[in-house]
């Protein structure tokens, strides 16, 4: 199974179907069917398959060495899929380390470690038509995305759906709601629930906490046919030091490094990949490629890159060290993402990949062939960051903080950017959406239904996570579930329906995305009446022009007047203060020319939209 050429390959880095190689397969060897196993520790004096087939005899079953590549290797007869195993590594110091299988495709439910022998390509896939429509998608198409943590979206009583359920759900959710993807918090196989997947030890393993590999494929499958994209949250920054997994793997710093100011986070106190190892980083881009590949994902969407970027990110003086040109940058962190982009690229064009990145590093979203990272959007954290501060603020003091909002549009092109109200938003004491919102119950719905609608108008793609959009009261709780009974209530019916028009009006209007990417797309009207906290612009297409007009205030302003030049007549066609939204309900007033302007009633807390006709 294994060649001197995939041998070769892995040591240079380039075995993409690592996923193929390593781990355990089905295979027939002189007319007998079995498994084959593969496990890479290069350190070890000695490898042993360990498993339910030898009784769990930590010496019965020795595996082969294939030479200076470091793998070894065995083919055991009889067995198949279902079968439990681990490998026990004899480090050259003659201790016993029982491991995890770093590229099993399955394990057993935590708090168990145990793999199992997984057949990744028995799913009968039924998206051929999305993965036709994929492939002829223009990269900058709409995206309103949904992120969902999967264990607390939806629960039966205290139980949580398994992937099937959540497929059938979701689909529905997501096409009712006019949601373009959906974005998971990560699914790899990880050993604590309150890491919500961020700490994974199985980067090739579909965590059985809501069900099989198959019930997974179904679960994207089931969204495609809906419709629905699906992107993947997936973490090459670290990987927890939990003994049964990648850590120490063969006796060795083999994932890591050995320095701890090299190999060690001291934020998270987790293990940091060696991205100078050649392997090690055939290991992740194999990983990506692995979701890409078997379970037909949409997106990827790396996690914490600016821990990647930077050597001294977290880290006082004299706790990192210099790069070999003496500056703080992770060379061999830029150049694995660099190929890890390329070489996604090249294997599936079309897929997106996504980077969380909160520093000012230039060129996140810049090809590699011009000197950036390759990714194809990145998460805006300034703007999350100052819209945030800025809704958070007294309704009185807003005008004070005009800059809050403009500063953005200074910087708004200078990557591909996809706004985000995330999950880190709304934990850690940092309120819901709706709590962090000053004022009356009647204000805080008005200006939750003024954000969603601000952040529809500024450049960029969208995302939003679950429970935002019915107005969640609490902070979001990893070990419960969104508060859907809320929707008993009509602000928060109101504010749910909002969220599902604005989705559809963005759908139907190519000027809120079609140029999300160039100041082609987006012209000021007004970004200076901080007194009023009011702002106004265009968006454009090639086909259309909106006028988006926000008032930050909870002043209603009759006969205010818009600057207007172009002479085109205007006809509303949005209106967040709408009474079925839970608004004032101030009916559509007669639109009045004055010189070089237009004149309307501005309702207050709220967003109107005009087409220009």
């Amino acid at each position: 199974m294994i060649t001197g050429a995939d041998l070769s390959l892995f040591q240079k880095g380039e075995l993409y179907c690592l996923y193929k190689i390593l781990g355990a397969h089905l295979q027939t060897q002189g007319g007998v069917q079995g498994v084959h196993f593969a496990v890479w520790a290069p350190n070890a004096q000695r490898v042993f398959l360990f498993g339910e087939f030898n009784d769990w005899n930590p010496s019965a079953t020795p595996m082969e060495s294939l030479g200076s590549s470091g793998v070894w290797a065995i083919f055991v007869p009889h067995l198949g899929v279902g079968e439990k195993y681990k490998f026990v590594i004899e480090t050259r110091e003659g201790y016993l380390r029982i491991k995890s299988d770093p590229v099993a495709f399955s394990s057993e439910l935590r708090p168990s470690t145990v793999s199992i022998v997984t057949s990744v390509d028995t799913y009968s896939w039924q998206d051929q038509v999305w993965m036709i429509f994929r492939r002829k998608a223009n990269k900058q198409q709409q995206m309103r995305i949904y992120e969902v943590h999967l264990g607390s979206w939806r629960r039966l009583g205290s139980q949580v759906l398994n992937y099937r359920q959540l497929g059938d759900e979701l689909a529905q959710y997501a096409r009712e709601m006019h949601f373009t993807h959906i974005e998971i918090l990560p699914i790899m196989e990880h050993p604590l629930d309150e890491s919500w997947g961020y700490q994974v030890t199985g980067f090739f393993s579909v965590t059985s906490r809501y069900g099989t590999v198959e019930d997974f494929q179904y679960f994207v499958d089931t969204l495609h046919q809906n419709g629905i994209g699906v992107i993947l949250d997936w973490v090459p920054a670290h990987f927890p030091t939990d003994d049964f997994a990648l850590n120490r793997f063969d006796g060795t710093c083999l994932y890591e490094h050995e320095d701890p100011r090299k190999g060690m986070h001291p934020h998270w106190h987790t293990a940091i990949f060696n991205y100078d190892r050649s392997e090690v980083c055939n290991f992740l881009i194999a990983s990506a490629l692995f979701w890409l590949d078997r379970m037909h994902i949409d997106g990827i969407r790396v996690d914490a890159v600016a821990s990647m970027l930077y050597l001294d990110y977290g880290r006082k003086e004299g706790e990192w060290i210099p790069n070999a040109e003496g500056g703080r940058q992770n060379l061999e962190a830029i150049s694995f993402l660099q190929r890890l982009n390329s070489v996604v690229h090249d294997h599936f064009p079309e897929v997106l990949m996504i980077a969380e990145e909160s520093s000012s590093y230039e060129g996140v979203t810049r090809p590699v062939s011009l000197g950036g990272l390759g990714f194809d959007l990145k998460w805006n954290m300034g703007w999350m960051n100052d819209t945030l501060g800025y809704f958070s603020r007294d309704l009185m003091d807003r005008k004070f903080h005009q800059n809050d909002l403009t500063f953005s549009l200074l910087y708004a092109f200078s990557e591909k950017f996809l706004l985000v109200l995330s999950h880190d938003e709304v934990v850690h004491t940092k309120r819901s959406l709706l709590s962090k919102m000053p004022g009356s119950d009647w204000q805080k719905f008005a200006s939750v239904r003024l954000l969603y609608s601000y952040m529809m108008g500024h450049p960029g793609k969208k995302l939003l996570f679950m429970g935002g959009e019915i107005g969640q009261r609490r902070e979001w709780d990893a070990a419960g579930q969104i508060d859907w009974d809320l929707l008993q209530h009509p602000l928060h019916q109101g504010l749910q329906r909002c969220v599902r028009e604005l989705n559809a009006f963005a759908e139907a209007h190519s000027a809120l995305w079609e140029r999300d990417f160039d100041w082609s797309g987006f012209e000021w009207l007004d970004f200076s009446d901080a007194g009023h906290s009011v702002i106004s612009y265009l968006r454009k297409s090639a086909t259309e022009t909106l006028v988006c007009v926000h008032n930050f205030s909870s002043e209603i302003f009759l006969d205010f007047s818009i600057p207007w030049r172009i002479g085109k007549d205007l006809c509303e066609v949005f209106n967040t203060d709408a009474s079925f939204y839970g608004g004032s309900g101030r009916e559509k007033e007669q639109i009045s020319r004055k010189n070089n302007s237009f004149l309307i009633t501005v309702p207050p807390l709220a967003t109107i939209v005009f087409e220009v006709i």
